[in-house]
């Protein structure tokens, strides 16, 4: 384990493995770095890539410092990709997918950006979650309900089925896990903050990013229809994005870390003389 301090004194832990250009792994709502599948996706990438996996704020060996802020974030990845070398190509899980997004639209020296099932809403006939999320999340959270943030979280926030929380209860090790970064959830709430309304994306939404873009998500039978649509909407946002959907992108039910290396490996080698829209 290696860390670099942030901008505002907090210190954010993380890996780093093999050789070739820097390429950060963003992860989403309960990821961190030593998640098994982010790992194995690491352990893939490194033989083309220098790979630093990081434990996000408040998550696994990182500090966290209040009050909580995008910008903080955004802070830390520019932290990291000083320690990286001054510049790197950066990969996006979910909500970790709109902190990369966000962080290249401030400036930072991100090469190639990699979004992969970013959790917007822009089609009315898809589900939204409650409007009120983040307080909700919040309001359990300060209340020393971890375990029913999680839940509330899962299945009223990210939609998944009631019994998940549940089946993954039986597990304990994984339990602990998730609950251990439940105050963090509020975090991913505030990234997609405005972007979960059911509206298409504001005209002009991200077109500062003008890095080479590629927008990840899976096939229509592993990929919810609001994934889908939100992929479509990002990669059509981006003025050099493009959309793949391929089998094994999905996210909702597991990572598949071999689609994600392939698709990965594909895009960030890809001539940089090839249009992307």
């Amino acid at each position: 384990m290696k860390t670099v301090i942030s901008a505002d004194g907090t210190p954010i832990a993380y890996d780093r493995a093999g050789s070739g250009d820097p390429l950060i792994l963003v992860g989403g709502a309960f990821s961190y770095r030593r998640f098994p599948a982010q790992v194995k996706l690491a352990e893939l990438l490194a033989p083309r890539f220098t790979v630093y996996g990081y434990d996000r704020r408040g998550r696994g060996d990182s500090g966290d410092t209040a009050p909580y802020a995008v910008d903080r974030e955004i802070e830390d990845l520019a932290a990291l990709i000083d320690a990286a070398g001054g510049y790197a190509h950066v990969w996006g899980l979910s909500s970790g997918g709109i902190l990369a997004l966000q962080a290249a639209a401030a400036g930072l020296p991100i090469r190639r950006l990699a979004i992969q099932e970013p959790p917007l809403v822009v089609d009315p006939a898809d589900r939204r979650p409650p409007a009120d999320l983040r307080q909700r999340v919040s309001a359990l959270i300060d209340a020393g309900q971890r375990g029913e943030a999680v839940r509330y979280f899962m299945v009223d926030g990210m939609g998944a089925p009631s019994f998940v929380p549940g089946l993954l209860h039986l597990m304990p090790g994984v339990w602990k896990r998730l609950t251990a970064v439940a105050h963090t959830l509020p975090y991913d709430a505030q990234l997609v903050d405005g972007l979960e309304s059911g509206h298409p994306l504001p005209s002009g939404q991200w077109a500062e990013v003008t890095v080479p873009a590629v927008v990840m998500c899976g096939t229509e039978k592993e990929t919810p229809p609001g994934l889908r649509h939100a992929a479509a909407a990002v990669a059509a946002a981006l003025p050099n994005g493009k959309l793949i959907e391929r089998r094994g992108l999905g996210h909702t039910k597991k990572l598949t870390p071999k689609a994600i290396a392939a698709a990965l490996t594909e895009f960030l080698t890809e001539p940089a003389s090839q249009p992307h829209h």
